[in-house]
């Protein structure tokens, strides 16, 4: 199973967030990550719509977690950004011409892998992800340098 990039990003968006002090703009983390910062405005819209992350306009806004990071879940994050009910062509419902959907016993297998695949992410936080938060630091300040 591969993640969908707007997935990846809004992980490292939310780890990012997490390890630094007070509101962040996304032009900071874009240069940060070297990634489009289109993309990540893209991304930053469905953590806000999600409850992940508070978004502020203006001079001092930015971005700020919208809970403690140990209250986030990894697994919530995956399945608010992915559509993990359409892994394969059978399940989805008006694009399926697979013809052995009828009698196909692929499709529940794949939908048990899926499930257990978030069921581990469940278990973890986004505190559990971001534990060492100097070296973070460490890491994103050498970038913007």
């Amino acid at each position: 199973m591969k993640l969908t990039a707007q997935t990846d990003y809004a992980l490292r968006m939310l780890m990012f967030l997490t390890t630094q002090e007070g509101s962040q703009k996304i032009d900071n983390i874009a240069r940060t990550y070297g990634i489009s910062k289109n993309h990540l405005m893209k991304v930053a819209q469905r953590l806000v719509s999600a409850g992940f992350v508070v978004s502020q306009r203006g001079r001092g806004g930015g971005l700020t977690l919208a809970r403690d990071p140990g209250e986030i879940n990894v697994g919530a994050v995956v399945r608010a950004m992915e559509t993990t009910d359409q892994f394969v062509e059978c399940q989805m419902r008006s694009d399926n011409s697979c013809i052995l959907t009828p009698v196909c016993g692929l499709k529940p297998v794949l939908a048990d892998a899926v499930e257990a695949f978030l069921s581990h992410l469940d278990k973890f936080t986004l505190a559990d992800i971001s534990r060492n938060r100097r070296d973070f630091a460490r890491i994103f300040d050498l970038q913007n340098t």
